[in-house]
């Protein structure tokens, strides 16, 4: 329990001097705390009787307050702090004062990070291998955390702290975000007290899809509301509450913000700037980035920088028009960036506001993965065009310049700027068997637990590492029982031995890595790897069997530049049998490289809500059903039909739609006439429409869509009924195969989020959609 100088209200909450020599005696091990037997009264009047002192389980002393910052898709080579042209004064501030690690690693994606991070554990021991939406049915691979792995924030909820996590999530099984829960992987279930932020990998930081605990909320109505302003808020709030009632209490925040993965959405007042500050390109800046990396110590001085993918092209051979699309995408993101690290220092401040920063361990961890080169060559105005194998061209992207980053994008960047931003690397998100993908800059500040300023660290360490680095920090063990369930041992070794140790030998000497094919083994210093896929591969990709494994030194080639593989071939296969080894334990066999099919549940193999169900009856007021929970009719026919009555004077609105303004299909009344949109990625629409408007009474409309067939994404015919007889036929001609959206969702009588249907003018929110009829019942068939 922290010590404070503080007036503390006396009162049953205190604990006397004996009950602190008690809690010095409990078996932290066991969580929960097995309470004492009650005390058994003869009594027969109360008032002949002394009240029983309140049992409660607290931290142990000087245990400090703890605070995680993760940023979304950031590389060590983006910061100003780590070397890079990106202004983070927060990090500065922060690293000043503390510590920079330069050898610290994720998985090289964002679900698996996250998980190990909260766990200790391996990221496939949380059978999380990949993404929530790619999960599979394989062991390691299937999505659910397992009762055997508790995370870290019910092992300190346990031990007496208070508990809140902020923004992103997405650690929660696809097929687990519905109204039937399951809701133990939802975040008040893993032992955070409070959790305001999305559940999914990403959203729309204009119109984002929140929820506060497990209910979906509004975002709150302000003046230029961006999301990553609004989780700040709320952090601040909660903090500040939290010690006003409980000053003896620490606090864990876990402040996972959705920054900067795409949508790289930011206001003109944070990347104008940067106007101009990149348009000498990413050759360049890669290279003043390793150039600033070893001024400022960050890299050793021989440091190479390492080649580009051959797939990337140089600066200098690209169109004036490619220059000025894609400096300008570098310009959003920056903004993005900057701004980010803005709210994060407006959580620090509040923090020192209230007199708690010098016992505050804030772990701040800039990327839970490199950058991210998802936007393939050109970038996207919206990026679910990658996950449904639709290429963008830099004609169709030029007219949405100067919009680039606001409500009518959805975008991402070029690959190459993700090359850049992973200075001195070679490789980017996704490919965990290189740095640039993997090796993520960290600062620690604690100034009651770390002496130097200023300092780096350069032992070898993984985000399996924080969750011990943070029990043994606050003083506790780690459990070997919660909830009854005997618990796997934590795969991290604590980062405590560092903090006041520059030369401290390292502790954490092997470690896996894998992601969709991409594999990597650590030990002592030496690191055995092969790539196998691009970020931008999602098709036409080699056996497994054919990969090519490299060797490198990398106590003495920071950057990978020298493969060592014909110079110590028995090193290199002892290597290989030693990823094997270690993939056979942690499950990570049998490998997976599927990326786009996996997005599907139906071709992925992994569970499903509604299973092989045809048909979904569905109700007013069932809304915000996310696309993993709610019927796939993509690749296939289906019919809508409602039951709606139509009021005096009309109606209008929608009747069901699922995804947004930048994917996804609606039908609705539009000033009274039935129609049916299919939103085709925010780049085509295709609209099916009555020219009758339906007259007062009670009425039954059916869409029904026919879909061509012969493979993915084909188009379809659409014929729209009112009582049984045909009022408008047409053509849809192409369609989503994989996903609409990451986390826009199906809605009956109204549209949350962005609309589908904005070319049609029909509203653009919940209360402007929303249907002024009545809807009685609408049943969606798939055929």
């Amino acid at each position: 329990m922290k010590l404070k100088n503080k007036t503390l209200f006396l009162g049953l909450c205190l604990l006397s001097v004996s009950q602190l020599k008690a809690q010095e005696n409990l078996n932290r091990e066991i969580l929960p705390i097995t309470r004492t037997e009650p005390k058994t009264y003869k009594a027969l009047d109360v008032r002949n009787t002394k009240p029983p002192k309140r049992f409660q389980v607290t931290p142990p002393e000087g245990a400090p307050n703890v605070v995680i910052v993760l940023i979304d898709d950031l590389g060590i080579g983006a910061t100003n702090t780590f070397g890079g042209p990106i202004k983070t004064p927060t990090m500065d501030k922060l690293a000043g004062n503390g510590l920079k690690y330069n050898n610290f690693h994720t998985t090289a994606l964002c679900s698996p990070t996250r998980m190990a991070l909260k766990t200790g554990r391996n990221h496939h021991t949380c059978n999380t291998g990949s993404i929530m939406e790619t999960a599979t049915a394989y062991p390691g691979n299937t999505g659910a955390l397992p009762k055997s792995v508790a995370p870290l924030a019910e092992m300190l909820r346990l031990n007496g702290y208070s508990t809140a996590a902020f923004g992103k999530w997405h650690e929660t099984a696809a097929w687990e975000t519905s109204v039937s829960g399951p809701f133990d992987r939802w975040p008040t279930h893993q032992g955070f007290d409070k959790f305001y932020g999305f559940i999914g990998g990403e959203t729309d930081q204009w119109a984002p899809l929140i929820y506060d605990g497990v209910k979906k909320v509004n975002p709150p109505v302000m003046e230029n509301y961006h999301f990553t302003t609004d989780m700040t808020n709320q952090a601040i709030n909660w903090v500040k509450a939290q010690q006003s009632m409980t000053p003896d209490k620490p606090f864990f925040v876990y402040f996972s913000t959705g920054a900067v993965h795409a949508p790289h959405h930011v206001s003109k007042e944070w990347s104008d700037k940067y106007k101009g500050k990149f348009d000498k390109g990413w050759d360049e800046i890669r290279e003043a980035t390793v150039k600033r990396m070893k001024e400022i110590g960050v890299i050793p001085k021989n440091t190479n920088l390492a080649p580009k993918p051959k797939d990337i092209k140089d600066w200098s051979k690209l169109t004036d028009s490619e220059r000025k699309l894609f400096a300008r995408q570098a310009e959003v993101f920056a903004g993005f960036m900057e701004m980010t690290d803005f709210e994060v220092g407006r959580l620090v401040e509040a923090i020192e506001e209230i007199g708690e920063m010098d016992n505050t361990l804030v772990l701040f961890i800039a990327g839970d993965n490199g950058t991210s080169a998802e936007g393939g060559m050109v970038g996207m105005f919206n990026e679910m065009t990658y996950f449904n194998g639709v290429e963008e061209k830099v004609q169709d992207l030029l007219p949405l310049i100067d919009d680039w980053g606001l409500e009518n994008t959805f975008p991402h960047m070029a690959a190459g700027w993700a090359v850049a931003f992973d200075a001195p690397f070679t490789w980017t998100k996704q490919v965990a068997s290189d740095f640039g993908g993997t090796r993520n800059g960290m600062i620690v500040h604690y100034p009651q637990g770390i002496k130097e300023k200023s300092g780096i660290r350069t032992q070898f360490t993984h985000v399996t590492d924080i969750a011990p680095t943070i029990l043994e920090a606050a003083g506790l063990p780690e459990p070997k029982v919660v909830d009854g369930v005997p618990q796997i041992p934590m795969a991290g070794t604590s980062l405590l031995y560092t903090f006041n140790d520059a030369a401290a030998a390292e502790r954490h000497t092997i470690q896996y890595f894998e992601m969709f094919g991409n594999r990597a083994i650590y030990n002592n210093g030496w690191f055995a790897r092969t790539i196998h896929r691009a970020a931008w591969q999602t098709t036409n990709l080699p056996p497994l069997t054919a990969d090519v494994w490299d060797l490198y030194h990398v106590d003495e080639d920071f950057s990978l530049t020298k493969n060592l593989a014909s110079k110590y071939p028995e090193k290199l296969e002892k290597m290989k049998s030693l990823f094997m080894a270690e993939a056979e334990k942690y499950h990570v066999l049998p490998i997976d490289d599927r990326t786009l099919e996996r997005t599907n549940a139906e071709l992925a193999g992994r569970p499903d809500l509604l299973g092989g169900r045809k048909s979904l009856l569905l109700y007013e007021g069932m809304e915000g059903m996310m696309e993993n929970t709610f019927m796939n009719i993509k690749n296939k026919s289906f019919t809508v039909t409602a039951d709606i009555e139509v009021p005096e004077g009309g109606a209008k609105g929608v009747i069901l739609t699922q995804g947004g303004r930048f994917g996804g299909w609606s039908v609705y009344l539009n000033e009274g006439r039935p129609s049916f949109i299919y939103n085709f990625l925010g780049l085509e629409s295709f609209v099916v429409a009555s020219e009758s408007k339906l007259t007062e009474g009670k009425t039954t409309v059916t869409f029904d869509f026919v879909y061509d067939g012969g493979g993915l994404g084909k188009g379809g015919e659409v014929t729209v009924l009112v009582d049984g007889k045909s009022v408008a036929n047409g053509r849809v001609e192409k369609t989503q195969p994989y996903i609409f959206s990451a986390d826009e969702t199906a809605d009956v009588g109204l549209d949350n989020q962005t609309p589908v249907a904005v070319t049609e003018n029909i509203g653009y929110g919940p209360v402007e959609t929303k249907f002024t009829g009545k809807i009685h019942k609408v049943l969606l068939e798939v055929k």
